[in-house]
Parts: structure tokens; C-alpha cells; sequence
């Protein structure tokens, strides 16, 4: 009996094959015994294959102590068993270094395409050990194969190509698994990353479609890399605004529709440019930044709405070619929608407690100088510390209250629904707001502001002791409803009425 050089082969002249000893099997069930305890949970189902290798060991070398020894059946027997042993073995040890040494205990875990071609490596290794334990030298077959191998390696020109150029990205790493990357010049090729193996690399699309790409077409490709080095990306929005407002006003409403969209960056902090002076206006570069890729065309959509609502507001029109053609019945449907907005202005008005003591030829003409203003989802009404003139009355939609104590984060306090009032005392004495009121959803309001009530004021300045007086008594209410401390001594109402009225007259000039 004599050794093979690995040393663990034994040679039997008898059948001139190879079949391990004790020692091998033994060291097949202590890597699998490790395997065993070391690996999670989640990664144990690995061991299935290296067990069903050792089992098929034992079946095969109980056969063959079955069979005669001069029988024919005893070499490719023996053949078979050499081989499931050494893949057992390869197997359980690539799992423990790979799996468990270098993904679990160093946290580096290798790519998916690094570990088939290991793999591939070890079996063919198994394949050549179990060659030589037949006494077939390897290297023969290969001198003698010559023409075989030229032909195989054409046919898998191609193939190995790719294998390559796999490697050099896995080497390079111009994408990982979960990065968004456009191969083509085509916007339908952008995509997240799913898999890179040996052959091609997967893309999953915008449309949930899985696109299969050899990697030699990637390499050739120039790759856009929307995740990498950092996940953030800059995004922009073509508007166009008219000649007639001032490019100042302008990129002040874009820069105040984009502050605080939900998934927009306040660093780096958005910029608007004047791009072209285009046919029907002047062309507006918006750009702003995100990070979260995915979510791209969301954040797109509520910017861009956001901006309608941001113009709508500050009375911006966006251009665009029309032809005006009045008639006399349009006419006349205009004028009756007009007064149907101010009766419903009016309306709105009544809801607030001291404006309804008003005449309703005063209350009339405040309607007319009120104006309507639309508020998307998340956009900022009123912030808390900022200065104000102006009362809002909800028409339509809902809005949420948010206070922030001690310079913590806002909370919310309170939900105002339609009919709901707010920046009273701001309109009134001109103090900063107390609060921070943000659209619910899409918001509709009725703003009441400084030069408006003025003029009302101005024709009946009695009015202002009685809005003091219904301010005062407000206020004294609020404050019994409210959890103070105790030993806190309480304004009496009187006083109250003639320190608001001392500031409303102050504040317009009575």
C-alpha cells in the first residue's frame, strides 16, 4: 500500500483506484459538526449539500465492500466514492472559511460571482485529485486534448469574455448590489442592481421589469452611477414665468414652493437660475437635491405642485400661446361667479367671532378686499416666530397646529377644519406667530390682510373696542381652560381689553 503524494490517498495495487481511510471521513464529519454550530440559523441549510456528499461516500464504499474484490464493478465504485468524499471536504471547508471565517467573523463577505468561481476552482480540483488517485495523470490529458481545448475555448469566446469582464467590475466596483445605474443612453435603461453573477449582471427597472445584462456589454458601456460615491443627486424643474414679473419675485416663489418639500435636501440648499428668454416667457432652471433615488419621480411630482400653488399665490401666471375670445353670455357667467366667490367670502367671514358684529356693508367690502389662496399637502401656512399681518379663515381642506417648546421639535396641538380661524392676534397687535400651522391636504383659505382691515378701521374706528373687547374675553376663556400653574395671577379682562386696544390703535393709526 502506498501513499499518494496528497497524503491522504491510499493506493491499493489491487484495483489500481483510491479510496480514503478512516482519517478522511472522519474529517468530513468534524467540518460538518462545525459547520454545525458555527453558522446561523438563516445559513445552516448549506450544509445540506457536503452531508448528502458524505452520505453518498458511505453508500458507495458499502457497496463496494459488498462486491468481490476481482469484480469489474469495484473500480468506478471506489472512483465514485473518492470523489463525493473529496467534495465533501471541499464543500464543508469553503463554507468555513468563506461563510463563517470571512462573511461571519470578519464581515466581509465576498460577491456572489467571486464565490461561483472559487467554487468552480474547488470541484475541478476534486475532479483532478480523483484523475490522479485512478493513476490518470492530468497533464496528459491536456497535452493530449490540444485541439479539443482550441475549440471549446472559441466556442466560449463569448462566455469566458464575459466571466472577465464580471471580474473586472466585481475588481472595480463601478456599481454594487442596490445601487441605481444607467447603462444605455435609453431612460428606460436605468434601474436598481439586483445580482452580479459570472455571466451577466440583473437590473430591476422602473416598470418591475428585470433586465438581463452580459457583463461584457457593461464593461463596454459608460455607466451612470446614481448612488455612488454618495447617494445624493441633484434634480431640476424647467418653469416659466412671465416678462412681466420681476425675476426676483419669481425665484422667490420657486425657492419658497421647494423649502420643505417632503424628500428634498436643505443642503446642498436648492438655487434657481434665469435660463432663456423663451417666446412666450421667461425660462426658470430650479434645481434642488435628493437622496433618495427611488423616490425620484414622487419628489418631482409634489415640487412641481407645489410650485403651481406657490404662483397661484403670489399672482404669477405661467405663459403658454392662447387666444382670448369673449362673449357677452361668458361675460355674464363670469360676473355671476364672481359674486358667488364674494358671497362665499363673506360667509367665511361671519365664522370669526368679532367680524360678525359688523355691518354687512362693512363686512361686504372686507370680502372684496380679501383674496383665496391654495396650499398643497405639507406646505407651511404660517411658522412659528415669523412676523405677520394677515388673519386665514379655512374654506376648504384641513390644517394642522404645531408648537415647538423649549426649542424642541413641533408638535401638533390642534387640527383646524373648514370655518376654522387663525393669525387674529398677528393681524390685530402685529405680534410674531405662536404657532406653526402646515397644510393637511390640499388647502384652500381666505386671508384677511393688514391693508384690508385697515380701511375698515379707517371708516369706523368704534369698531376697534369692540374687537378688543371680543379678544379679551376670548383670551380669558382660553386661559381657564388651560392647565397653569396656580399660583399664576390671571390679567383681569378689563385690563386685558384696554392693553389690545392700545395696540390695535397703535398698530393702525387710530
Amino acid at each position: 500500500m502506498n501513499l499518494d503524494p496528497t497524503g491522504l490517498l491510499k493506493i491499493h495495487p489491487h484495483g489500481g483506484f483510491a479510496v480514503f481511510g478512516g482519517f478522511g471521513i472522519g474529517s468530513a464529519v468534524l467540518l460538518l459538526l462545525a459547520l454545525r454550530v458555527l453558522l446561523p440559523q438563516s445559513e445552516r441549510h448549506k450544509i445540506r449539500a457536503p452531508a448528502w456528499f458524505l452520505a453518498l461516500h458511505v453508500l458507495l464504499t458499502g457497496l463496494r465492500a459488498l462486491i468481490p474484490l476481482a469484480s469489474s464493478s469495484q473500480r468506478p465504485l471506489g472512483v465514485a466514492a473518492i470523489f463525493f468524499l473529496l467534495a465533501c471536504l471541499a464543500r464543508a471547508g469553503f463554507l468555513l472559511v468563506v461563510d463563517w471565517f470571512l462573511g461571519e467573523r470578519k464581515a466581509r463577505p465576498l460577491s456572489k460571482i467571486f464565490r461561483d468561481i472559487i467554487q468552480a476552482f474547488i470541484y475541478v480540483g476534486v475532479a483532478l485529485l480523483t484523475l490522479r488517485a485512478m493513476g490518470v495523470a492530468p497533464g496528459s490529458l491536456l497535452t493530449t486534448s490540444a485541439l479539443l481545448t482550441a475549440v471549446i475555448g472559441l466556442s466560449l469566446q463569448e462566455t469566458l469574455g464575459n466571466l472577465f469582464a464580471g471580474l473586472a467590475i466585481q475588481a472595480q466596483r463601478p456599481f454594487s448590489v442596490g445601487d441605481w445605474v444607467q447603462f444605455d443612453s435609453d431612460k428606460s435603461c436605468i434601474g436598481q442592481v439586483t445580482e452580479i453573477n459570472w455571466r451577466a449582471t440583473k437590473v430591476l427597472t422602473e416598470e418591475m421589469v428585470e433586465v438581463i445584462v452580459p457583463n461584457g456589454t457593461l464593461a463596454k458601456a459608460h455607466i451612470r452611477n446614481f448612488t455612488q460615491p454618495t447617494l445624493v443627486s441633484r434634480r431640476s424643474a424647467i418653469v416659466s414665468g412671465p416678462y412681466e414679473a420681476q425675476p426676483a419675485k419669481v425665484e422667490d416663489a420657486l425657492l419658497d414652493a421647494v423649502r420643505g418639500a417632503n424628500g428634498v435636501l436643505t443642503a446642498p440648499p436648492p438655487c434657481v437660475l434665469l435660463k432663456n428668454f423663451g417666446d412666450s416667457g421667461i425660462d426658470y432652471h430650479l434645481q434642488y437635491f435628493i437622496d433618495e433615488f427611488a423616490q425620484r419621480h414622487e419628489i418631482d411630482a409634489r415640487v412641481r405642485s407645489r410650485i403651481w400653488y406657490a404662483f397661484q399665490r403670489a399672482g404669477i401666471s405661467i405663459p403658454f400661446p392662447i387666444r382670448d375670445i369673449r362673449t357677452t353670455d361668458a361675460t355674464k357667467v363670469a360676473a355671476a361667479l364672481q359674486k358667488q366667490e364674494l358671497d362665499e367670502r363673506e360667509a367665511a367671514l361671519h365664522h370669526v367671532d368679532f367680524l360678525d358684529a359688523l355691518p354687512d356693508a362693512t363686512l361686504r367690502g372686507l370680502a372684496e378686499g380679501s383674496e383665496v389662496r391654495l396650499y398643497s399637502a405639507g406646505e407651511d401656512v404660517i411658522r412659528q416666530g415669523d412676523s405677520g399681518d394677515e388673519l386665514f379663515i379655512v374654506l376648504r381642506g384641513e390644517a394642522a397646529v404645531l408648537v415647538a417648546r423649549n426649542g424642541g421639535e413641533p408638535d401638533e396641538v390642534a387640527r383646524l377644519a373648514t370655518g376654522k380661524f387663525f393669525g387674529e392676534m398677528s393681524l390685530l397687535t402685529g405680534e410674531n406667530r405662536t404657532a406653526t400651522v402646515r397644510a393637511g391636504r390640499r388647502l384652500e383659505l381666505l386671508v384677511v390682510g393688514h391693508d384690508a382691515f385697515r380701511r375698515i378701521l379707517a371708516d369706523a374706528p368704534e369698531l376697534a373696542e369692540r374687537i378688543s373687547g371680543i379678544l379679551a374675553r376670548r383670551q380669558a376663556q382660553l386661559d381657564e381652560h388651560e392647565a397653569v400653574d396656580s399660583r399664576t395671577v390671571k390679567e383681569p379682562v378689563a385690563h386685558r381689553d384696554r392693553v389690545l386696544l392700545t395696540r390695535i390703535k397703535a398698530l393702525f393709526s387710530l
